[in-house]
């Protein structure tokens, strides 16, 4: 899927007037009103973006996006999922009291690490030679599968035979707001695009009433590395997550003011949308698509959106299994809102909850965090699969990194890069099974290494996407998902 981008250049002399206006400008052209009017002569429905530009397949940049930049496209092949559901734990979730059981660290609690052991590593905080720290939480084997998870997460360790934990996870980042980054992004640096934008960007949208890319936050405070966690980077900011509230409007000032009505309102966006397609025809900016779309969805979400975040309509059985409350705002609501949204078709819900950066009074905090959101999150799982959703739908958790062997401020642990966990649960993928392992005392993933950028080119697999065939020209070269790095786990995916 190789964008174009839009075609730009002076004139060429000896054209002046009306010949600069048509006849330079359609012939020269090879994308943008030259393209558009072809593929409108020709029928929009029979022209493909590869027949307008020669390269390329179903170009989500091309000139028939200009027109409807969020229309539904084809895959490269047969998908496995339809929508993806992401559970952030931003901060840095401690593997060693989830999902990485170490007896061998519990053994040797308040000793040294070995010097070999910390041979160029590089701590973001701690004395890399601060005393080992031993496991707060006793673990246990669950489900057929016999997966180790902790005793703080019940509700999750009874639906681990739905989990593929994979605990050799390695980034490349060790502080909080480029590692959030790097996980959504692929890159430590701002200006990328987001996972869920790039999802878009490939695919479309499926729903016209809300957005393809819903963004929650819960927790004491949002992600470190801010909007641009789901930005939409230099593609068109029609692809970059929209951010919903659990408690009151979903979107702030999405509600007509006093005195404005529909018919009122449909009138000025008639004329705006009249005013707004003229200027796209002439210079063809796909940021006018965008503010065209914008407006549209704002209308059409009016009436869509409130029913869709009234958690009332769900029973009280369904409401208990979450543990949400409505008019709250919780994980609880947020992972019942992300079902509620990818059974009206939208694409790529991800939830953030902050914060996991337990330096100090681990215990205490982490203990909060996960009666924060176990539940929920099983739930999650659950009731994706009582609504018939759960083999179309991709759920994701885990943090931009994890936590060292070595103990901080003694009641607290350090980030680590090198070796954490996360798992996955859904359609396409093999549930029942632990990925990877980390040494003995869990410092560095030392089996079926899997870094970040694999993680996005196996989601983007179970998407029917080719991620090094995801491809948006910009400042004239091809930029790709995770910069041509990451590798499909086929280890993890089903057949």
């Amino acid at each position: 899927m190789i964008g174009t981008g839009t075609a730009s250049g002076s004139a060429a002399k000896g054209l002046t007037g009306n010949d600069v206006a048509r006849r330079w400008f359609l012939s020269r052209c090879g994308v943008g009103l030259g393209a558009i009017a072809l593929a409108d002569l020709l029928g929009e429905k029979n022209v493909s973006a590869d027949d307008v530009s020669g390269r390329g397949s179903a170009l989500a940049n091309g000139p028939l996006a200009a027109r409807d930049p969020l229309a539904a496209r084809p895959s490269h092949f047969p998908a496995k999922i339809k929508h993806v559901i992401y559970l952030f734990m931003a901060g840095g979730p401690s593997q060693f009291e989830t999902f990485d059981h170490k007896p061998t660290l519990a053994k040797y609690d308040g000793t040294l690490p070995p010097a070999e052991l910390l041979e160029g590593y590089r701590a973001a905080f701690i004395n890399p030679n601060s005393k080992l720290l031993g496991p707060k939480f006793t673990f246990a084997k669950h489900g057929k599968s016999g997966a180790e998870i902790s005793e703080l997460l019940p509700h999750i360790a009874g639906v681990a035979d739905d989990l593929a934990i994979i605990r050799s996870m390695r980034t490349d980042a060790f502080n909080h707001a480029p590692g959030q980054l790097e996980m959504n992004t692929g890159s430590q640096l701002f200006g990328k695009p987001s996972l869920g934008a790039w999802t878009l960007y490939g695919l479309g949208n499926e729903t016209k009433e809300l957005p393809g890319f819903v963004v929650f936050s819960s927790g004491t405070k949002g992600p470190s590395g801010g909007n641009s966690c789901w930005g939409s980077g230099f593609l068109p900011t029609v692809y970059q997550g929209v951010q919903f509230r659990a408690g009151g409007d979903p979107v702030l000032y999405l509600n007509n003011p006093p005195g404005i009505d529909g018919q009122a309102q449909r009138e000025s966006l008639d004329a705006i949308n009249r005013l707004n397609h003229l200027r796209l025809q002439t210079i063809g900016d796909p940021e006018i698509a965008t503010r065209i779309n914008s407006f549209e969805m704002a209308f059409r979400m009016q009436a869509t959106a409130p029913e869709v975040m009234d958690l009332k309509n769900e029973s009280q059985e369904t409401l208990d299994l979450y543990g949400a409350k409505p008019g709250e705002s919780s994980f609880a609501n947020n992972c019942l809102l992300a079902r509620r949204l990818v059974q009206r078709g939208v694409r790529f819900v991800q939830l953030y909850h902050e914060a996991w950066d337990q330096h100090g009074n681990l215990v205490k905090d982490l203990k909060k965090n996960c009666d924060a959101t176990d539940r929920a999150c099983a739930a999650l799982i659950q009731d994706l699969k009582r609504t018939g959703l759960f083999d179309e739908t991709l759920v994701i958790w885990g943090g931009e990194f994890g936590r060292t062997p070595m103990s901080e401020k003694g009641d607290g642990r350090d980030h680590n890069p090198t070796g954490f966990t996360m798992w996955m649960a859904g359609g396409g993928v093999k549930g029942g099974q632990t990925i990877g392992a980390t040494d003995e005392l869990g410092l560095y993933a030392v089996e079926d290494k899997m870094h970040v950028h694999d993680i996005h080119a196996t989601v983007m697999s179970l998407l029917g996407l080719d991620h090094t065939e995801v491809v948006y020209m910009h400042k004239g070269r091809p930029e790709r998902v995770d910069l041509n790095e990451g590798h499909v786990n086929e280890r993890l995916v089903t057949g």
